[in-house]
This record gives structure tokens, C-alpha cells and sequence, in this order.
């Protein structure tokens, strides 16, 4: 089944039982392939309800008309979207959805009040994706990027038709199949289970079949599999008497396992087989960009909250008047008064969020007969990782230590000609201060959080240290020293990454990782290449 008919059924079957199903994780860039979906949505589905990742619960769940209240001196309120029970829901940039709304959103989903849902998944790439709240329960997903223009056809009318009948034990036989796939929630055989008896109906069947029972654990299972089931996983249990043939029954259909496999085998998108067979996971956390800072002087607005934590957060107006209006007859027969009273519990705050900039805090060993090998290295990757800050909002920066001390080379910056211009020499040579590197870093990185952004400290290095934080060339309190800013960073909170480039990997730098609460990661031969790489898959882990 080509993409576009897997998209196709998906869509006839989320019609023919929208609410069981859940809807589609719609997976592809803004582009003819997506459009041309949409517009098939549109043709039956006229109800339709469009929400995006910035929505208060005001606008969700509904709130308090304030014009229209203090106009006829009764309470009026804004119907929210979620009332709209009858509508077909469309999220834009899913991807970028805040937990609160993917929370609410399972929640309007697990309770039924969503007459189909579909998930427009931007992501540029597999880091960036909906949350699994959410993707977890909706049946489907679908990925249109690279589907042709050739390949775009009509769709299936949805179904309606009488009860469907299923297999005796399809139900266990899904489950098992699940578990051995690795996919963990139970909302996805139910899925299956739900799937095949939408698919048999849309083909005018009353009993479920073996092409039925494929074509739902293809379009369900293939995108939540991790793992590919070894030969002697669990198989379902063999029936130790025949069924009763007397009568009809539905015994006597049982699907061989591994044509459901082979289904689920051959929509796993391309490269995907080679991520399971490594052990690789799919999805990532996130898209590697700094942290959601809250504040109340700018950023996104949000929901005003109650004031009397922080009296010098800056008052609400309209959300202050929206929590006092429900009382104002209550409290006036109270005080005998006209004039509107207002409590301090009524008080709201502004609030705002915004999204951090991220600083990459280089600290490069540069002393010895390598240090021009590693300077060289890094400011190559800084280079390639400047030429992408731009889209994923860093800076960066470089300290190197050598001799007896640490020096500041390049000050956070996202200027690529500043860049070249400062790493244009580079010193090099001297003993390995390695605890004054770590020391400049974390000062460096205190300094960047205190000016609301997110730093990263990533060290480069083989491991010889032999100069202590007060100078003197003792190895084993150079040591020491450097487990101690280790641990300071940590307390401290500050991600890090230490890359072991050294002929050998350094067990006392993988130790340091551990201290510092970060990443280790050895590269012996490393290039600019390799590096920004393994800092990139590092940062978005």
C-alpha cells in the first residue's frame, strides 16, 4: 500500500468511527501532498475546528464575556472550542505543542468529545514531533513527505454498515503481537482491534478478514514498533480442541501470525528497519532549543494566575475583572454598596513565556604537541554549528586553557565573522589546566543564565591534566581540583558534554562526565564534522 493509500484508509476509517479511533498524526512539511488531504477532509467533514500550540484554556474551555456582562448585568460566557462536539478537530504545528494542551487535549480525547482529530506534524525532522499524550492516542499516523503528484487520487466514502464480527481470540492474538513488537500501551491493539472492523465494514463485510486484520496493523502498528520480534518470542496459545463445526463460528479463521507481522514489516517507513535493528529509538525528546522561561514582562502571553504568591507581579486588569464579576451581587448585598468590590483573592498576574537562547560554552584543551590538531577541530565545528544557530537560536562561545590559566577567546556570539576573525590564531602549547577550564566555563555560563539564556558547557580534551586551579604542576591535586569544578558544575545544573580526544578513551574523563552530570563521548580521530555532530545528536537527545 503506497503512502497516499495508506493515508486514504486511514481517513475513511477515522470517518466511519471517529471517536473510537482517535484521528491521524498527519506527519509532512506545508506542500501539494498536504493540501491536497486537507481538501479531501473538507469535502465530507464541513465542521471543522481549527486549534493551534499558543491556545489558553479561555479559548479551549471558555470564559467569561465581559463586555456582555457588565452591559445587562448578568453573567454571560465565551463558548471555548472544545464544545464544539460535533466538529473535526485540526491542530497546525503539533510539534510544537506545551504540555498543558497536549494534556487537555487527551483528555477531550479520552472522554469523547472530539468528533475526529488530525495532527498536523511540521517537524523538520524526526527530533521534532507531537507528544506522545497525544500521539498516543490517535490510531493512525501518516507521513506525506515525498509522496508525488502522480500519486494523489480521490478517497473512499466512509462506512456505515451493520456489526461487524471478529475472530475468536483476535483480540489476544493483537495484544501478543503488540508485546512483541515492543509497543507498550494498550490503547494500540484496541486500535487494531477497532480498525479492522471499520476497514471490513468500508468493504461491505459483516465478519472481520485475514486482508482486514493486515491492513489495521499496518496503519497502527507500523509507527509505534520499537523493536523486531526474535523468532522465539511468545507465539498465542494453540486451541487444544478442534472448534465446534456444527454451527457458524468464527474459530475457525484464526490469522497466522506471521502474515500480520509481514504486514506490520512492510509499512515500517524507509530507514526505520535499520533504527530497530540498532536499537535506535525513533523519536526525540525535543528540537534542541533553549528552555520556556516564565515571566511577566514579555514573552507569549498566557493565563492570567491568582497574585498573591508575588506581590510585585504586575496586575491583570481584564483578567482581575473576569474573577471578581461572578461575586459582585453576592458581595454588594453584603456591603450595601453600587460600586464594584473587589478582593485581593480576585487579583490575577500577568504572565508570559518566552523561549531562551542557548550559548555552546567551548572549553578546549590547547597545551602539548596537539593542541593546533584540536584547536583546529574546534573552531571547525564551531563554524558548522554557527551556520545552524540561526535556526536553532545559539550561541557560542570558546575558552582554552594551557599553561597555568584559562582565557576567554570568543565571548558568546552568533556573528560567523566575528568567529573567524578571533579563531584566526589560536595560542597553543604549556602544561593542562584542566580545573581553570572548567572553572572559566562554569563563571561563563552562570553569567549567560543570568542574562536568561541557556548554556551548555562542552569540553574538549585527553585527559592529562597535571596543573592544579592554584598553578602548580601536581597531577594528582590537578586531578582532584577537577573533580571538584565537576561537582560544582553539577550543583549548579548546567548540561555538559565532555569529548575524550585522546589516543585512548580516559577513564578519569569518563568519570568527570559523571561528576559534571553530563555526556561522555570518546572520539580519538575526531574532524569538525564529527564533532558538531555528536555535539548536535547530543544537545537534541
Amino acid at each position: 500500500m503506497t503512502p497516499w493509500a495508506q493515508a486514504e484508509m486511514a481517513l475513511a476509517l477515522m470517518r466511519s468511527y471517529p471517536v473510537g479511533l482517535g484521528g491521524i498524526v498527519l506527519r509532512g512539511r506545508v506542500g501539494p501532498a498536504r493540501d491536497a488531504f486537507l481538501r479531501l477532509v473538507a469535502k465530507t467533514d464541513t465542521k471543522q475546528a481549527k486549534l493551534h500550540p499558543n491556545m489558553t484554556n479561555d479559548a479551549l474551555d471558555g470564559s467569561l464575556d465581559l463586555t456582555q456582562t457588565l452591559s445587562t448585568g448578568h453573567i454571560a460566557m465565551h463558548a471555548g472550542l472544545l464544545t464544539k462536539t460535533d466538529h473535526l478537530f485540526t491542530l497546525a504545528m503539533a510539534e510544537r505543542t506545551p504540555p498543558y494542551l497536549a494534556a487537555r487535549l487527551a483528555m477531550a480525547l479520552d472522554a469523547g468529545e472530539m468528533r475526529g482529530f488530525i495532527a498536523l506534524d511540521e517537524g523538520a525532522d524526526e527530533t521534532e514531533g507531537l507528544s506522545p499524550v497525544i500521539a498516543d492516542r490517535l490510531a493512525f499516523r501518516v507521513d506525506l513527505n515525498g509522496i508525488a503528484m502522480g500519486d494523489i487520487t480521490g478517497t473512499p466514502p466512509p462506512a456505515s454498515g451493520p456489526a461487524i464480527a471478529t475472530p475468536d481470540g483476535l483480540a489476544e492474538q493483537l495484544t501478543l503481537l503488540a508485546l512483541r513488537l515492543g509497543i507498550n500501551s494498550l490503547r494500540a491493539p484496541i486500535f487494531a482491534l477497532r480498525a479492522a472492523k471499520a476497514h471490513a465494514a468500508l468493504h461491505g463485510r459483516s465478519t472481520v478478514t485475514d486482508d482486514d486484520v493486515g491492513a489495521a496493523v499496518a496503519l497502527v502498528y507500523a509507527h509505534r514498533a520499537t523493536q523486531i520480534p526474535a523468532d522465539d518470542d511468545p507465539q498465542p496459545p494453540t486451541p487444544d480442541t478442534p472448534p465446534d463445526q456444527s454451527g457458524p463460528s468464527t474459530q475457525d479463521t484464526q490469522i497466522p501470525d506471521d502474515m500480520l507481522l509481514d504486514a506490520v514489516m512492510s509499512a515500517l517507513p524507509a530507514g526505520l528497519l535499520d533504527q530497530l535493528q540498532s536499537g535506535a529509538g525513533k523519536n526525540g525528546a525535543g528540537a534542541g532549543s533553549g528552555k520556556l522561561i516564565l515571566g511577566n514582562r514579555r514573552g507569549r502571553p498566557l493565563s492570567p494566575r491568582d497574585r498573591t504568591a508575588r506581590k510585585s507581579d504586575r496586575i491583570d486588569l481584564l483578567g482581575t475583572l473576569r474573577a471578581a464579576v461572578p461575586w459582585q451581587t453576592l458581595r454588594k448585598q453584603q456591603t450595601s454598596t453600587t460600586r464594584p468590590v473587589i478582593r485581593p483573592a480576585d487579583l490575577r498576574a500577568r504572565r508570559y513565556q518566552n523561549l531562551s537562547d542557548r550559548v555552546l560554552i567551548f572549553a578546549v584543551d590547547a597545551s602539548g604537541s596537539a593542541a593546533l590538531a584540536r584547536l583546529n577541530e574546534a573552531k571547525g565545528a564551531i563554524e558548522i554549528l554557527l551556520s545552524e544557530a540561526y535556526s536553532r537560536r545559539d550561541h557560542v562561545a570558546l575558552i582554552s586553557f594551557r599553561g597555568t590559566e584559562a582565557e576567554t577567546l570568543l565571548p558568546p556570539t552568533r556573528s560567523l565573522v566575528q568567529t573567524k576573525r578571533r579563531l584566526a590564531a589560536l595560542p597553543g602549547g604549556g602544561g593542562t589546566p584542566l580545573a581553570a577550564g572548567l572553572q572559566a566555563a562554569m563563571i561563563l555560563a552562570q553569567a549567560t543564565q543570568k542574562r536568561g539564556q541557556t548554556p551548555t558547557i562542552v569540553v574538549l580534551t585527553d585527559g592529562r591534566s597535571n596543573v592544579a586551579l592554584d598553578g602548580t604542576g601536581n597531577r594528582a591535586q590537578a586531578a582532584a581540583d577537577a573533580t571538584d569544578m565537576g561537582q560544582q558544575i553539577r550543583k549548579t545544573g548546567i548540561d555538559s558534554i565532555v569529548i575524550d580526544t585522546g589516543a585512548r578513551p580516559d577513564q578519569s574523563l569518563s568519570q568527570l562526565a559523571t561528576a559534571m552530570a553530563g555526556h561522555y563521548i570518546a572520539l580519538p580521530r575526531a574532524n569538525a564534522e564529527r564533532l558538531s555532530d555528536s555535539v548536535s545528536s547530543h544537545l537534541m537527545a
